[in-house]
């Protein structure tokens, strides 16, 4: 799961470079675009014969449902983590530009710091599920990140507000894979209605969480706003505690 959602952030940084450096080639941005709907299309069509052709059984109920129970409590969680990298997808630059005096030629290094760590860490997460117990991931990531966040919130030099993105992204990394496999152990719901009930709220964090982060800066400051993101981070952590055993796979190698 840590290396499906590693795979994930390697797209996107992928994309990112990839299309900025079509704009220095000379690409103008409708073409850059275009290149980008040739390959959606193409791995569209790449995955055809693989989709799932098996129908729901009788009876069996294949609409959404709200999420409940522990089901609820992941799907909070989710929204918190997701929320934490919407904030640093959608501020760091707007961050290190007002708040650091951060030349704008080099805001962008605040995601990156973050999505590096981040993408490495995800990726050698499958690896460290095997020997970390999923507790402990997400009690230590979620505290971890909380660090990195406060960081960035509360030391002026733009130096550690690089370092606590990085922070960020290394505690954030595994958090969420595991809250999904978590998912697949638990029997409150059935499992294809909780697993899509936890990504509508997880989602939805990294859409409207940067949003109201931003009604919270323009009332008071980007700096507190962001802090406040550390907090919830903790309640992460401190709702990591009180999962039930059995679903965090606690018995490791």
């Amino acid at each position: 799961m840590s290396g499906f959602h590693g795979l994930f952030s390697v797209g996107g940084l992928l994309g990112a470079t990839g299309v900025s450096g079509l704009l220095s080639l000379g690409f103008s941005p409708a073409n850059a675009s275009f290149c980008v709907i040739f390959l959606l299309l193409l791995s569209g069509v790449l995955t055809l014969p693989g989709l799932l052709t098996g129908h729901a059984n009788a009876g069996e109920d294949m609409s959404f449902a709200l999420p409940h129970g522990v089901v609820l409590a992941i799907g909070v969680m989710c929204f918190v983590v997701f929320l934490t990298e919407g904030a640093a997808i959608d501020w760091s630059a707007v961050f290190l530009a007002t708040e650091r005096r951060v030349d704008v030629r080099y805001t962008g290094l605040g995601y990156v710091a973050f999505a590096c760590t981040m993408t490495v860490g995800r990726l050698l997460g499958d690896q460290l599920v095997r020997h970390v117990s999923g507790r402990l991931l997400i009690i230590g990531g979620s505290l971890f990140a909380a660090t990195g966040m406060l960081l960035v919130a509360a030391v002026p030099a733009w130096q550690i507000t690089l370092l606590g993105y990085a922070f960020v992204g290394a505690g954030c990394a595994n958090v969420v894979p595991v809250l999904y496999s978590a998912i697949g152990r638990q029997n409150y719901m059935p499992k294809h209605l909780a697993v899509s009930a936890i990504t509508a709220l997880g989602y939805s964090g990294i859409l409207t969480g940067p949003a109201g982060l931003g009604f919270i800066a323009h009332s008071t400051s980007l700096s507190l706003a962001l802090g406040i993101v550390s907090g919830l981070l903790a309640v992460v952590a401190i709702m990591g505690m009180l999962l039930p055993r059995v679903l965090l796979n606690d018995t490791v190698t």
